[in-house]
């Protein structure tokens, strides 16, 4: 029997049959009721399992009408909410395989059709360093001994990291291949093609890049900067998805973007213990790794 044919036979046994909308929508309360009093039945059964193991005989056929009672409630509530059983089950699917099915188009290069002058870097090390100008510390990006971007001070009232967070864009080029900040300081945009140039390298991009990394940073400060964690939160993802939707990173699944994070912080940890470093960023293996303390040479401070 497929999700259909069940919605539409569930319905011959509704004891509150629809009658049209209505303030109170007894029809719809009814089998929300029905779907937390169910769940509290399986939770019971779980708990009689726990309590008497082996002895509670039953207890794969308690399970399986309990899951069956649920079953009936979600068809219920799907038929009176118009919408198909069906359509939710596939979507239910995309959305799981989206976030937990592993890389999405691990091939795809956003700048593969450019010229080299124009292509983010497949393979290269950052140098993350703290420097001294007028007394004050900041870090400073570069690579091969050329400086990248301006340097970083946490710009908060108590120091919290925040100035390592070029870090995070690293990790998007990394794994997403894709971060319109790091593609301005690499000046690697694509000003052959000045839609691309305007639309997916161009301020809007560049601010979607920063805010992204300033929305991740703020959940990681209440979970321990993602120290021991294995899942970003779903609606922080979603959220992302949506924000990123005009762009041509939106390719990309929200596995791609939790595993970016991940990463991102496990390289930043790593980066703030040392206060700098040296960091792999590898497109072809999408990895971000911590390689060691930044050079003598860019660990020297400066005075200006």
């Amino acid at each position: 029997m497929d999700f259909n044919a069940y919605q539409q036979a569930a319905q011959k046994t509704d004891r509150v049959p629809s009658h049209g909308p209505s303030v109170e929508r007894v029809d719809l309360i009814v089998p929300l009721l029905g779907l937390a009093g169910e769940a509290g039945e399986l939770l019971s059964e779980y708990k009689k399992h726990l309590r008497d193991g082996n002895s509670h005989l039953l207890f794969r056929e308690r399970i399986a009408e309990e899951l069956g009672d649920l079953l009936w409630y979600i068809a219920n509530v799907a038929e009176k909410s118009n919408l198909n059983l069906e359509d939710i089950a596939r979507d239910n699917l995309r959305k799981t395989h989206e976030r937990w099915g592993g890389a999405s188009s691990a091939s795809l290069i956003f700048d593969e059709k450019f010229g080299a002058h124009e292509r983010l870097p497949r393979r290269f090390v950052v140098d993350l360093a703290e420097i001294e100008i007028n007394g004050k510390a900041k870090i400073r990006a570069s690579i091969d001994g050329e400086q990248i971007g301006d340097d970083l001070t946490d710009n908060a009232d108590d120091p919290d990291g925040y100035r390592f967070h070029d870090v995070f864009h690293l990790a998007y080029v990394a794994v997403l291949g894709w971060s319109p900040v790091i593609r301005k300081l690499l000046k690697k945009k694509r000003k052959s093609d000045p839609q691309v140039d305007e639309v997916q390298d161009g301020g809007r991009a560049q601010v979607i890049d920063e805010g992204i990394a300033a929305l991740v940073f703020e959940y990681a400060k209440g979970h321990r900067f993602l120290q021991g964690v294995t899942a970003v939160d779903y609606q922080l993802l979603r959220t992302i998805k949506g924000i990123t939707s005009v762009l041509e990173v939106r390719e990309r699944t929200m596995g791609d973007w939790q595993r970016a994070i991940l990463v991102g912080f496990e390289v930043w940890r790593e980066v703030l213990k040392n206060n700098g470093g040296r960091i792999l960023v590898d497109q072809d293996a999408r990895s971000l790794t911590y390689l060691n303390r930044a050079s003598e040479q860019t660990q020297s401070r400066v005075v200006a």
